[in-house]
Order: C-alpha cells, then sequence, then structure tokens
C-alpha cells in the first residue's frame, strides 16, 4: 500500500497540474485537479478520450457539494449520508468554479466520495477535488491492478499502487428529478438500494440530453479480443477450441480452449469484482475471442450485463 510520503509527494504533483492514477473501492482513476482545465485537458489528452464525455469529480468531504454544486438538492445529503464513502456518483448542477472541461460544457457535474483511504488522503493532500475517469484508455477495459494503468497508460507521471480493487465495477451514477432518481450508469449500487431513500422515476426520454454521463456511449470496456455474449450475438464460425468462455453457471463450457468461472456459488457480487481481471487475463491469453455466459437481470446482474453488452458492442456485425 502507498506510503504517506508516496501520497504526499502524488498531492504535490496534482497541485503542479500533473496526472496521477489512484486506487478506489472500484477501479483505478487517473487524476488531475478538478479545478485546472489545463491538467484536466491532459486527462483526455493521455487516454485520447473525446471531449463530449464528461468527467466525474472526486471529493473527500460530502460538504464540497456546497462547493461544487450549486444549491444542491437536499436529497443530495441524503444519499450521501447513506452511501459515501462509496461507489455512488451523483449528477447536480455545478457551480461556475468547475472547469466546463470537466462537464463537457454541460451545466451538471458528477460528483462522488470514494471508499478507499488511499484516494481519500490525496484528495486531502492535494487539498483540491480531483476530476478522475478510469485510468484506460477510452473504450478500453477498466484497470483494477496498479499493472492494468502501467499497460495501457505508460506515461502517467505516477501511480499510487494500493492493491487490487475491492469491488471492479465503476460506480452506479444517479441524477435527481422532481420525482424520484434515475440510473445514468448502472454499477455496484443497484436501484433497489437507492430506492430504500429515494423513489426511481426514470425521465421521459424527450427530456433527457445525449451524453450526460460517462458511461453511457453504446461501445465501451472492451477488451483487446472480440467478445461475444451466448443468447445475444455469436459468429457462426466461432471455433471454441480458439475461444475462451467466461462462466457464470458452469454449463455449456464444452470444447473451450479455457473456462473462467467467476464464481462457484452464483454470487454476482463476486462475479463483479473479478470481471475486469478476468478480461484483462485474458487479452494476453493465446486465444481468438472471448464468449460471455450471460448473468441473471437482476440486482448488481445489471451492472455486469451493461458492462458486458458495451464490452460486445463493437463486435457485432448484425446491427
Amino acid at each position: 500500500m502507498p506510503q504517506t510520503e508516496d501520497i504526499l509527494r502524488a498531492a504535490k504533483l496534482i497541485r503542479e497540474g500533473k496526472l496521477v492514477a489512484f486506487p478506489t473501492e472500484t477501479v483505478y482513476g487517473l487524476g488531475a485537479n478538478a479545478l485546472d482545465a489545463e491538467a484536466v485537458a491532459r486527462i483526455f489528452e493521455l487516454k485520447e478520450r473525446p471531449s463530449f464525455d464528461p468527467l466525474i469529480v472526486h471529493i473527500a468531504n460530502p460538504g464540497d457539494l456546497n462547493v461544487l454544486g450549486k444549491h444542491p438538492d437536499p436529497r443530495c445529503f441524503l444519499l450521501a449520508e447513506k452511501f459515501w464513502p462509496g461507489p455512488l456518483t451523483m449528477v447536480v448542477p455545478k457551480s461556475d468554479i468547475v472547469p466546463d472541461i470537466v462537464t463537457s460544457g454541460l451545466e451538471t457535474v458528477g460528483i462522488r466520495m470514494p471508499a478507499n483511504e488511499t484516494a481519500l488522503e490525496l484528495i486531502r493532500a492535494a487539498a483540491c477535488p480531483i476530476a478522475a475517469p478510469s485510468a484506460n484508455k477510452f473504450g478500453l477495459l477498466s484497470p483494477t491492478t496498479a499493472q492494468h494503468v502501467k499497460k495501457q497508460l505508460p506515461g502517467v507521471d505516477c501511480i499510487l499502487d494500493g492493491g487490487p480493487t475491492g469491488i471492479g465495477i465503476e460506480s452506479t451514477v444517479i441524477s435527481l428529478n422532481h420525482k424520484g432518481f434515475e440510473i445514468l450508469r448502472h454499477g455496484f449500487i443497484t436501484r433497489e438500494d437507492i430506492e430504500k431513500y429515494i423513489p426511481f422515476y426514470a425521465m421521459p426520454a424527450a427530456e433527457k440530453t445525449n451524453i450526460v454521463s460517462p458511461g453511457m456511449l453504446k461501445s465501451h470496456y472492451s477488451p483487446g479480443k472480440p467478445i461475444y455474449i451466448q443468447g445475444d450475438y455469436v459468429p457462426e464460425d466461432l471455433q471454441r477450441e480458439k475461444a475462451a468462455l467466461l462462466s457464470f453457471s458452469g454449463n455449456d463450457s464444452q470444447g473451450f480452449a479455457m473456462v473462467y468461472r467467476l464464481t462457484s456459488s452464483g454470487d454476482l457480487r463476486e462475479y463483479a469484482v473479478k470481471l475486469f481481471s478476468a478480461l484483462h487475463q485474458l487479452e494476453d491469453e493465446d486465444i481468438e475471442a472471448i464468449v460471455a455466459e450471460p448473468v441473471p437481470m437482476h440486482g448488481i446482474g445489471i451492472a455486469i450485463m451493461d458492462k458486458l453488452k458495451k464490452a460486445a458492442h463493437r463486435y457485432r456485425n448484425d446491427d
């Protein structure tokens, strides 16, 4: 785990406008001072990320909602009390101190407080909010270890190695409306978790902006090998002896070159924790393709299938 002196050195780099990769409870983030537009621009450059895809700002104190948000909804503080620190991002109207590049020109900003002590210490030591998407090349697999970051972003100024992340998939992103909340990106915290405190209400499509949160594009999280989902789209000529299977149930695994069963007990949370790590390993294996068995569409299974469908989207040819 990073020592105090490592975190202080990384915080100094953040204040100087440099980029620091750091662990959170979800995945590794690529961080810059969220109030320094030039530093944030370096995130887009290093990740090769399109400018229309907004970033999430990480804070270490729920009170910073009042600094980064413009008249934040009182319900935000209720949700912060229940879920922060933790993998919940809230999209709120932004204050004027947030540079437009962070929000891709939108009048809203995504904010969260990570449940990782290294991340919180870094934010506190830097004395500024940190804008941080996942520390990977845009559209590719999210990193759950420092080694994954090094593989994709060798040009980053500093990497704080906090070991493997504990959750392994990104935060849930929500926005509030006059009737409740809606989910913009499925993640570790489920709709049912949030509904204990605020009702769910999806705004009509006609009232929505196209991209208001990371993770809303159809194609994302793609490994370096073609990936397909059983029951959705698998090429007829796919040869199992040259492919790997991401298995949930353990069924229909005959003939594959290798089988990765991410949970032996049907535990969706265990599957979610291991998903990106397994895909990173399979990128480096001597196979031609990856086939994923779908998981049940309830609870965190909705987020898992969202990730798998986005990973497989670019390899479909039946649209």
